[in-house]
């Protein structure tokens, strides 16, 4: 095997959860190859340099193997090498995350008994 399609080979990377995902991903330039913009037909080649943009953080990475099959997870890390400064940036942009103060949604509807109190409190009623 020579070359994978992109969208595929993130499918299998487990970059993304669908193929779909991948190739939209593609379509909004969240994914580079070699420094240019790369569509989801493109051919991955073992030894390209990919810059995968997604929820969890940027990538830079080096594909090491090629795989068209989505299979376990250690076995997709086997796929590519990320570089150190990728890793490091993504780990201090998660401990950031983690200590952002996390706030509860609203509830909808009227507030129950124990949110009237904990207002009550709040406004120094009782």
């Amino acid at each position: 095997m020579t070359g994978v399609r992109m969208d595929k080979w993130l499918w299998a990377a487990r970059f993304f959860k669908t193929r779909s995902l991948a190739a939209r991903a593609c379509e909004l330039g969240r994914i580079e190859c070699n420094g240019q913009q790369a569509k989801a037909s493109r051919e991955v080649r073992v030894g390209d340099l990919l810059r995968v943009k997604n929820e969890a953080g940027e990538f830079q990475l080096e594909v090491r193997l090629l795989s068209d099959i989505r299979g376990p997870a250690a076995v997709a890390q086997t796929l590519y090498l990320e570089s150190e400064a990728s890793r490091e940036s993504r780990l201090k942009l998660a401990e950031e995350r983690k200590a952002m103060p996390h706030f509860e949604a609203l509830r909808e509807g009227r507030p129950s008994k124990r949110d009237r109190r904990e207002l009550d409190r709040f406004r120094g009623r009782a």
